[in-house]
């Protein structure tokens, strides 16, 4: 009988998944893929096959009042009719913070839930989520073996100085350290890099990980040297709703001068900041470079200079830059972004292709540019996948 793994990537509002066909050899083929959005709103849930043709698509009542929960069932239920004869094998989950102690992937057992439970405030826009959606798969086919990937594992092996604020070390030893996300999207285009220039991924590459999260991260030899993010996936760079780095001072004030709680802090931080904070328009990047507003312009020149100067950093970690890879929904899908980081970073030797920046497909430098720059669409599922096959093979 065939077998199949399964990924679910869940969201504060959407519950993305895929399914993979198991092949001879141990690798894995998509067949479907999937998302279920404006959870707690009007979910809309669309499904389609490898060739992109809809499977499915469904929408809900905006007073249903339907939680992540709610899909998973009828979501297993609508994969077993679709597989036929195939079963599932395992069910893969991107669980963003592992901490000091989950570096690889894992089997999921209950004292494991309970210590990424733990982490939960380390990541609280993501980690309930995650734990949600494994615990209700858990409850839905509790005899189905599931695996957690992190998106910290990728930068676990970070040197000591790249991991430590500078704080007491009692603090440090306590798990108070930069950890570094994104690590399943940036694991996944370090592997596509070595398949299209193995040249290039033996060298110095950044890789830019730009959507409504985002993220730098220096990567040599394959290996992740150092990333913008760091404590919790609120830190470096500007985001759709986060703020990114910020002087810690600015908390205190919030707390002891304006008078907000530690809740409506993290409220602001998370939810009302980045782009939709300094645009007052969208956290959508389509939204912002189809405006006139100049306020949406302001908001896109700075989440340009961010990523300039962070890349500024990360080229010191790395010695010096053979390469950028842009990935993500926006690094993949606007070419106008990708110019104006281009333009700041003109003092590197690098130089765009105009045209190929435009087409937004592979190697999108000029060849007289002294930096190599390619578009890799990220593929954090089929890394999720891989893994989960792995730790289950031998069950």
């Amino acid at each position: 009988m065939s077998q199949a793994i399964l990924t679910l990537n869940a969201g504060s509002s959407s519950l993305k998944f895929a399914v993979f066909a198991v092949n001879p050899g141990d690798e894995v083929k998509p067949r479907l893929r999937g998302k279920v959005e404006n959870i707690g709103a009007a979910p809309h849930m669309v499904a389609v096959d490898a060739d992109g043709a809809v499977l499915v698509e469904r929408r809900w009542s905006a007073d249903a009042g339907l939680a992540h929960e709610a899909f998973l069932e009828p979501l297993l239920e609508w994969i077993d009719d679709h597989l036929g004869q195939a079963r599932l094998k395992a069910i893969g989950h991107r669980v963003v913070h592992g901490g000091a102690s989950f570096t690889t992937p894992v089997l999921v057992t209950e004292p494991v839930l309970s210590a990424l439970d733990a982490l939960t405030p380390m990541a609280p826009l993501h980690q309930p989520h995650n734990l949600a959606a494994i615990r209700a798969a858990q409850a839905a086919r509790p005899g189905l073996p599931q695996v957690a990937c992190f998106d910290t594992a990728f930068h676990s092996a970070h040197a000591d100085v790249v991991t430590r604020f500078a704080l007491p070390r009692a603090w440090h030893e306590q798990g108070v350290r930069r950890y570094g996300f994104h690590g399943l999207s940036y694991e996944y285009v370090a592997g596509r890099l070595q398949a299209l220039d193995p040249a290039l991924s033996a060298g110095k590459v950044l890789v830019a990980h730009l959507g409504a999260g985002a993220s730098l991260c220096a990567i040599s030899s394959g290996q992740s040297l150092d990333t913008t993010m760091g404590f919790t996936a609120l830190d470096g760079l500007m985001m759709g709703t986060r703020c990114g780095a910020l002087d810690p001072g600015v908390i205190l004030y919030l707390q002891q001068q304006a008078g907000l709680t530690p809740a409506a802090v993290e409220d602001l931080l998370y939810n009302r900041s980045g782009l939709l904070g300094v645009s007052q328009v969208s956290s959508d990047m389509r939204a912002l470079l189809a405006s006139e507003d100049p306020k949406a312009q302001q908001a896109v020149d700075l989440f340009v200079f961010r990523i300039a100067r962070e890349a500024g950093a990360l080229m010191s970690s790395l010695g010096g830059l053979d390469g950028v890879v842009f990935t993500g929904g926006i690094g993949e899908n606007a070419a106008a972004i990708r110019n104006a980081v281009a333009n700041r970073l003109a003092w590197t030797g690098l130089v765009l292709d105009q045209g190929a920046n435009q087409q937004g497909q592979g190697l999108v430098s000029d060849s007289q540019s002294r930096v190599a720059v390619w578009v890799i669409p990220t593929d954090e599922e089929v890394m999720i996948a891989r893994h989960a096959l792995e730790i289950i093979k031998d069950l």
